[in-house]
């Protein structure tokens, strides 16, 4: 056999089609497409092309969940009390965390208003403007503010919300106001367009016009409006009660959506709430002291059924020493931080069903073991004191102390 019968034919790679080197770039990480960009025109043409993104981000999102992958925590940490980094840590499968990458952040004093598709909206709390971020290219803007605008930030309280608009393949932030003595304004900015524009509110509900202010208020350090089912949520309050109000990212309207029976908060004590996604439903996520019971609890009201009201469920359980609430995780847990700063994060639906069993247990061996042994007479109740029917405002001043062990009677 010859020499040359050996030597592999050499491609040059003119002779590769469009379409298979944008299937095979498709497969390689941001940072060497960043890099492949400078090859030549043409390959610089298919990594910009948004086609081509979108084919990418997708990609890399079906590959992480068919590997199972472990999820991700996002968080920002302060360097010499002025830079702002951004740091991924990967969740391990024993819980723990493992510190991967970090980012220079390119601006400062700046919180985060959402993420969406790769990219961050970020808002800067010293020249109130927002700016979007890729970190993976390094990409940064600055969102122009608009021209005319009914929004201020006297006697206001205001909140921002970041949306990805899959039909259009569009990014939207929305800006929403209310103010003590003039009604609510909101405005909505498309990136594809780099402009404002303003929101109609007069026919979005009859309870627009007596808003408050806003859960998610971007001076109290609270969260930003939620995206869930093609729309921006966030808590809007009166003074007599409490609704949601949804932007639709589709057709740029805004909507309210009551939320569970006006008495859903009659039974906890010193709360705070927070709109979170939780079995990829919209769920109201309160914390607080139970009245009845005196323990620290958690409520979970989730919407099974979008934008139905009766839909709401209830789901209660016990916890205690919360800090801090951040978010639902992909699998459905609760992410706090506790008082004394650990990161903690549980399945309120196991705990539920635990405490339901121990429940159970409880009765069963209450009536197994303690009430057969009071009808035989073994087991008699202790009786701490007796007062005069009097002296009953006494007796319940007592009781409250916790002063007593044992029975109180009252005998006329």
């Amino acid at each position: 056999m010859s020499q040359s019968s050996r030597t592999p034919k050499q491609f040059s790679s003119e002779h590769v089609p469009d379409d298979v080197v944008s299937d095979i770039l498709t497969l390689l990480p941001v940072k060497s497409l960043i890099r492949f960009r400078c090859v030549s025109k043409p390959w610089n043409s298919i990594i910009t092309n948004p086609d081509f993104i979108n084919t990418h981000f997708d990609r890399a999102k079906s590959l992480s969940i068919s590997n199972n992958n472990n999820a991700y925590l996002l968080y920002a940490v302060i360097v010499n009390n002025y830079d702002q980094k951004l740091c991924i840590d990967v969740c391990n499968s024993d819980r723990t965390l493992t510190h991967i990458s970090r980012f220079q952040m390119p601006i400062s004093h700046v919180r985060g208003v959402g993420f969406c598709n790769g990219i961050f909206c970020l808002y800067n709390s010293l020249n109130r403007m927002l700016f979007l971020w890729n970190p993976s290219i390094r990409k940064f803007k600055m969102v122009a503010p608009a021209p005319t605008t009914r929004i201020h930030f006297i006697r206001s309280s205001f909140t921002f919300g970041f949306a990805y608009h899959s039909q259009n393949n569009d990014f939207k932030i929305l800006r929403m106001a209310s103010y003590t003595l003039e009604p609510p304004a909101a405005e909505v900015y498309t990136l594809s367009t780099d402009s404002w524009r303003e929101v109609e509110l007069s026919g979005s509900g009859p309870n627009i016009k007596s808003i408050d202010s806003l859960n998610g208020d971007c001076w109290n350090g609270s969260s930003p409006c939620l995206f869930v089912n093609g729309a921006l949520h966030c808590i809007a309050k009166t003074l007599d009660f409490n609704f949601i109000l949804a932007f639709d990212v589709n057709d740029g309207k805004i909507r309210e959506i009551n939320l569970p029976p006006r008495n859903y908060l009659d039974r906890v004590n010193e709360h705070f709430e927070r709109l979170a996604v939780f079995k990829g439903s919209l769920a109201l996520i309160v914390f607080g002291e139970d009245i009845d019971e005196e323990i620290d609890i958690c409520v979970i009201w989730v919407m099974r059924e979008y934008g139905v009201v009766e839909s709401w469920t209830e789901i209660s359980v016990p916890v205690c020493w919360v800090g801090r609430f951040f978010g639902c995780t992909n699998n459905d847990e609760l992410l706090i931080e506790t008082i004394d700063e650990f990161l903690l994060s549980f399945d309120p639906l196991a705990c539920d069903t635990g405490v339901q069993k121990n429940k159970a247990v409880i009765v069963s061996e209450v009536e197994k073991n303690v009430w057969p042994a009071i009808v035989a007479g073994k087991l008699n109740p202790v009786r701490y004191k007796y007062f005069p029917l009097a002296d009953a405002a006494e007796v319940h001043l007592l009781m409250e102390n916790s002063s007593n062990i044992g029975r109180i009677l009252l005998v006329p």
